[in-house]
Order: C-alpha cells, then structure tokens, then sequence
C-alpha cells in the first residue's frame, strides 16, 4: 500500500482515521453538533483544512452504514477536493430517512479517498472512433 505525507491544520476537528490496515477510506468526524431535518441535507463542518499535493485529489464518500441504517449519505457524492482547495472540508449530507438526524461532535459523518489525477489535453475532431456500444447510455446495454 501506497502512503503520501499530506499536511493538515485544524480547528476545532478531529484527525482523519482508517479503521483498518486495508480501508481505503479515513473517517471524517463532525466538529460540530447539529441536527438534519427528514427529507432535507445541511452542511457539516469537519474542522480539517488539507494541503493535498499536487497529483492527487480527495474524494469524500457516503458511509455505507449511515445510508443503510439512518437513510443518510454525502449529497454530492463522490464530491472531489481539488489539490489547490485551502478551505475547511465541510461535508453535505442529506437526511432521506424518516426521522431528524443527530450528528455529535466527533461523529464518523463520511468517508475520505485519495487518488491520483492527471489533468486531458483535448484535441478537436470531426468524429469519434466507432464501437460495438456508439451512443447507446442508461441502461442500453441491459438490465
């Protein structure tokens, strides 16, 4: 397994964790308490501020017992965290269940993944190589 040093500031927030020698994904723990209506999302600030080098991106991701067992997932998910971001990692979740969402400070709300990216140098063509698929999308190639 690859790791990476990457710097970190925070305020009021817990550090990143991975709960297993081969996760993936470090837990993102709320730095605040806060409650999430049903049927609606908010904003949950984390208390982290990353400095992710250049070559990578973070992905923050639904944890999949909160959607299982509360309805509750990260709205924008996968939302990305671009290399150049310095702001403080906030996480939209959204409340699908039937019943408010209490989040505590220190609460595992999301999960964390970084990849490495390369930036495409687009070329202008006329037309696009032919394949057995073409344009056939959402659901085209069977249930």
């Amino acid at each position: 397994m690859m790791t990476e040093n990457f710097v970190v500031r925070y305020k009021g927030g817990l550090a990143p964790t991975y709960q297993t020698i081969g996760a993936a994904g470090c837990d993102l723990m709320s730095a605040v308490d806060q409650m999430i209506d049903p049927q609606s999302w908010g904003v949950v600030s984390t208390g982290l501020f990353l400095e992710i080098p250049q070559g990578y991106e973070a992905q923050v991701r639904s944890r999949s017992g909160l959607a299982l067992r509360h309805g509750v997932f990260v709205m924008n998910s996968p939302g990305t965290i671009d290399c150049d971001f310095r702001g403080e990692i906030k996480v939209i979740l959204a409340n699908m269940g039937h019943h408010p969402f209490i989040v505590k400070k220190g609460d595992r709300i999301a999960q964390m993944v970084f990849s490495p990216v390369f930036q495409a140098t687009f070329v202008a063509a006329e037309s696009l190589t032919e394949t057995v698929r073409g344009s056939g999308g959402f659901g085209s190639t069977g249930v």
